[in-house]
């Protein structure tokens, strides 16, 4: 092929790019020709010939063109260079989801793989039960009816021998000599006449199978679902007055929409959504995200003081549309609690070492003396650890707490992605925790346990799983993925068992630890056996489970089974009620003991649910306190979780 050329008088633009001319500032469209200056109108360099035909377009020198083109190009090219970083991020992070959601399939597949073969085990148990219980059945059904065979044969063979030696008796001569065995032969056949003979089944021959396997085989066609959602932070959008403001103790809520990348609403749920409200300080406000699986989702917080806040909310750990949002919090007027109170009038402002005018305090079964002039237990905070940060010892928004039997206190530092480990006295032991969805990672860890074979136990709410990690926090296995929906708090009962507290699900599940479920109980809703938004849970000695219920401010006591043994708790801020129960634990008197998060304090029930007093928190006052437990040496310890640390109280049991 030829290539295309151009003449060198050629006016095409194309020339002055692919053939260098004879001047560096040659002009253009006259060859031999200096340009020296510009025309501004049609942006080309103009010689002396060439100014007749813009004789009336602006112009200016050449050499102030060429300048201006390149301090344009070098803006251009800064602005350019200034998208690098964040096209850079932007792609990292893409590249992140990328891999986790890599990984999260792997980790679904094996989950597929692993179920499906757990249930193959389970039919073929069941078929080696089924025919062992056909073996069973029809061995002693055969041995009742091959036992009457047999009679009747012995007694059939009996009877025909001795007719046929009558037979040959009665065909011979009579005589003396035969007299005998005829004698013998009548006593015989007399002894036959009345011989008792089972004539009558003693069995039947029914072995049938009832197998119902349509239901069986209808619930198999939709086992399991691949859940997942398009909805992305940059087009999702919140709603509704909790967005700016609400008032102190009073639940708020806000709605969010989610949106895929085309900003077309999504229609189904399970999209994984965090939401935080916090003060300048970083103090965190919990909450409860509801689900209504159409693509949106309702936010409900109760703060418990006024000021300014934020409100973050994350759609896969992205900020959404407009977050975080600015939140005032203010105080319901006096008028307005006048008006809206059925007693009449409200108490404010009161702290948990105030007495309830006219209450009397019960006896208690703690054995500590009593003051005329206050409630609370002598009780005082031994020392508290930690503030906002991200190193060790310190915390972003602590949760569930648990004391190990060998001297050991675990935090679940839930934004940090971490659990840290302290001794009884305080002193940082070790860390352990890496973010992500994986398995072996952490996302939002809320809860942690410790098993009595030393495993420490994690509730892992964004992943909705529970990991289980060594001692030496080392991954080891997880539990309820594809079943959790949100799980906040973790327990271990007497048998060993991992007992899950579904604050999204408001359902109890309790799994052996190689991740087995043994059965599950309750639903949203505000019945005996319901809950609203579940936090956390604790066992007493007698195996019963004790659940806080959070929207439903109470408490409940549990069988194994499922069974409601105890409720007890009312929302308020009297001795015995509360504003959002979250952390538990019992003594080993069976005291109950919880963390009350709207009234930051905690309270001390006897095993029967009535209020005894107050751990005396006065001298440092907590601010939405979360996870709770004893340590081994008998002292309390509380996630204080708005004050980014933990504290220890002494008690006395």
């Amino acid at each position: 092929m030829e290539a295309h050329q151009h003449s060198p008088d050629s006016s095409s633009e194309e020339c002055t790019v692919l053939e260098a001319p004879p001047g560096k500032n040659a002009c253009p469209q006259h060859a031999g020709k200096v340009a020296d200056l510009y025309c501004s109108a049609c942006e080309v360099a103009l010689c002396e010939d060439c100014v007749l035909e813009h004789e009336e377009h602006p112009k200016v020198a050449l050499s102030q063109a060429l300048e201006q083109h390149r301090i344009s190009l070098q803006e251009r090219l800064g602005s350019v260079n200034n998208r690098l970083p964040q096209i850079s991020d932007a792609l990292s992070f893409v590249k992140e989801i990328l891999q986790q959601l890599t990984n999260q399939r792997a980790s679904i597949e094996e989950d597929i793989q692993s179920s499906f073969e757990d249930l193959h085990k389970q039919l073929d148990v069941r078929k080696s039960v089924l025919l062992m219980e056909l073996e069973v059945t029809y061995g002693l059904k055969q041995k009742v009816l091959q036992a009457q065979v047999d009679s009747l044969v012995r007694g059939e063979g009996d009877i025909t021998a001795t007719c046929t030696q009558t037979e040959e008796a009665l065909a011979g001569e009579a005589c003396v000599a035969s007299l005998q065995v005829e004698q013998e032969l009548q006593e015989r056949l007399g002894e036959l006449v009345g011989l008792g003979l089972p004539c009558q089944p003693e069995e039947n021959d029914q072995l049938d199978l009832v197998m119902e396997t349509d239901g069986l085989r209808k619930s198999i066609h939709n086992l399991g679902t691949i859940v997942t959602t398009s909805a992305v932070a940059s087009q999702s959008e919140a709603m509704g007055a909790g967005l700016e403001q609400c008032v102190v103790g009073h639940p708020a809520s806000v709605t969010i929409v989610t949106r895929d990348k085309s900003g077309g609403a999504c229609k189904s749920g399970n999209a994984i959504l965090s939401a935080e409200v916090f003060t300048p300080d970083g103090s965190i406000v919990d909450g409860e995200i509801v689900d209504h699986k159409n693509g949106t989702y309702e936010f409900v917080y109760i703060v418990p003081k006024e000021g300014n806040f934020s409100l973050a909310l994350r759609l896969y750990d992205q900020h959404i549309k407009g977050s975080p949002f600015k939140l005032t919090v203010t105080r319901v007027s006096e008028a307005e609690v006048e008006v809206g109170s059925s007693e009449g009038a409200k108490r404010r402002g009161k702290s948990p070492g105030q007495k309830k005018k006219g209450s009397k305090r019960a006896s208690s079964a703690l054995g500590t003396p009593r003051r005329k002039t206050q409630n609370p237990i002598e009780d005082d905070l031994i020392f508290r650890i930690g503030t906002k940060g991200r190193n060790k010892g310190e915390f972003t928004n602590l949760q569930g707490v648990a004391a190990s039997s060998n001297g050991r206190i675990l935090i679940a530092d839930s934004n940090n992605q971490c659990v840290q480990i302290f001794s009884n006295e305080g002193e940082f032991k070790s860390r352990f925790g890496v973010r992500g969805r994986s398995p072996g990672q952490l996302q939002r860890p809320t809860g942690v346990a410790v098993h009595p074979s030393g495993d420490i136990i994690i509730a892992d709410y964004d992943n909705k799983w529970v990991s289980i990690f060594s001692c030496e926090g080392k991954f080891k296995a997880k539990l309820g993925s594809g079943r959790l929906m949100g799980p906040k708090g973790v327990s271990v009962d007497e048998n060993g068992h991992v007992i899950v507290v579904d604050n999204k699900a408001c359902t109890v599940f309790i799994f052996q630890l190689t991740g087995k479920l043994i059965t599950k109980f309750g639903s949203r809703g505000n019945g005996d056996k319901q809950f609203a938004g579940p936090h956390f849970a604790a066992v007493n000695k007698n195996n019963e489970i004790i659940v806080t219920d959070f929207h439903n401010h109470s408490v409940k006591v549990f069988t194994p089974e499922g069974e409601l043994v105890l409720k007890f708790g009312s929302n308020g801020e009297g001795n015995g009620q509360f504003n959002a129960p979250t952390g538990v634990a019992v003594d080993i008197n069976g005291n109950i003991i919880v963390a009350d998060w709207g009234n930051s304090r905690i309270q001390v029930f006897d095993g029967s649910g009535s209020f005894l007093s107050y751990i005396n928190t006065s001298a440092d006052p907590l601010y939405g306190p979360q996870g709770l437990a004893l340590t081994s040496d008998g002292h309390v310890v509380v996630a204080d979780s708005g004050n980014h640390c933990f504290k220890v109280y002494r008690y006395l049991q």
